[in-house]
């Protein structure tokens, strides 16, 4: 399958990644609820994981469909990479191609108790990308030109998530005033395009499915500027480059 192929099957793909999400997590809570012991605030979703795996595979398709070889994508085993506050960070989806780091991806996903997790969602990502970038700028990952850095995030569309919040305590100083009356899924719009705009990633996904319909596939994109197609066109532009330099 040629790149522009990849890229005009994308919505299907993205459908069936959104429904294999939901069918996953499901399956997971039933096993969990079987076993006796069902986690509380449907915690069954981060604890079982791989749930994200179809995402990640849509991924691998269309870094394929660039010329990437199949043996220099590793999701699932193989993706340790050295960090510069910690040893190493274990990424989702790492692109090693004759021995130079061209692309890294994060999978995340929250679904319920969006109070306590977002957060830490943010803290990680920021974090990690910190962590990665200056192990590259000390020199980690020689002779590597600057990777390619992605993150995708796929959240609960629920009443708790969209329903917006109307103050925040200030007991010392003002919040920003563009965070007022926002929602979770508009605090994770701002987190995203700011994650870009302060280049601490190259690109950034955010999908809203809700527990009801996303078993059919169905989602929303709140921002074109954080849609899967602009990920995914940046990123298979950046691995076919990589394939040209590395011919």
């Amino acid at each position: 399958m040629k790149r522009g192929d990849a890229l005009s099957e994308l919505d299907a793909r993205l459908r069936q990644a959104v429904s294999f999400f939901w069918e996953t997590r499901n399956a997971q809570c039933d096993r969990q609820g079987l076993s006796g012991d069902r986690d509380r605030g449907g915690r069954t979703a981060v604890t079982g994981g791989g749930h994200c795996a179809e995402f990640a595979a849509v991924v691998r398709e269309l870094l394929i469909a660039s010329g990437i070889p199949d043996s220099a994508i590793h999701d699932r085993r193989r993706t340790e990479w050295p960090g510069y506050f910690r040893a190493t960070k274990d990424w989702d989806l790492v692109v090693v191609l004759n021995g130079q780091l061209v692309a890294v991806l994060e999978f995340k996903s929250q679904v319920g108790s969006f109070g306590n997790n977002f957060n830490n969602r943010t803290e990680e990502a920021l974090g990690n990308a910190t962590d990665i970038w200056t192990a590259y700028r000390e020199g980690a990952f020689k002779t590597s030109q600057r990777p390619w850095l992605g993150y995708f995030m796929l959240l609960e569309e629920a009443d708790a998530s969209i329903r917006p919040r109307k103050s925040f305590p200030e007991p010392h100083f003002n919040v920003f005033s563009e965070f007022h009356g926002t929602s979770y899924a508009d605090r994770y719009t701002l987190f995203c395009k700011r994650l870009v705009r302060e280049r601490l990633y190259d690109s950034a996904c955010l999908l809203l499915s809700s527990r009801t319909i996303g078993p059919l596939g169905d989602y929303r994109e709140p921002d074109s500027e954080l849609s899967f197609r602009v990920l995914a066109t940046q990123l298979t532009a950046h691995a076919a480059t990589a394939v040209k330099l590395n011919e």
